[in-house]
């Protein structure tokens, strides 16, 4: 297991367990965060399940495909730590992580 802390849109966090393996989103779907829409259930084919990622985790977050960059595109939000948490895989390196909920576009 996994520590990741989420950062609501009102500001509040919420520290959960996460095994490894299942997507940042599932995490965040699992622990009961409603505020994570992912309507495509993962498929990064909808941007919403945008998250902000702590910059520290740069380096233990793979590369982002062209498809989520696209994807990212058309959030108003969009900002350099912006990650689609559905393409983001719970692991070791992770422990830690702090991501932050984007706003709705």
């Amino acid at each position: 297991m996994t520590k990741v802390t989420i950062v609501k849109r009102d500001g509040s966090e919420q520290q959960v367990d996460a095994d490894n393996g299942v997507s940042i989103m599932e995490a965040i779907r699992d622990n009961g965060v409603d505020e994570l829409l992912a309507l495509c259930g993962g498929c990064c084919s909808c941007a919403t399940c945008h998250v902000y990622v702590d910059p520290a985790f740069a380096d233990a977050i793979p590369a982002m495909t062209e498809d989520e960059n696209d994807l990212l595109d058309s959030s108003d939000h969009r900002n350099e730590l912006s990650r689609l948490s559905c393409q983001l895989k719970v692991t070791d390196a992770l422990e830690g992580l702090r991501v932050t909920i984007a706003p709705e576009d």
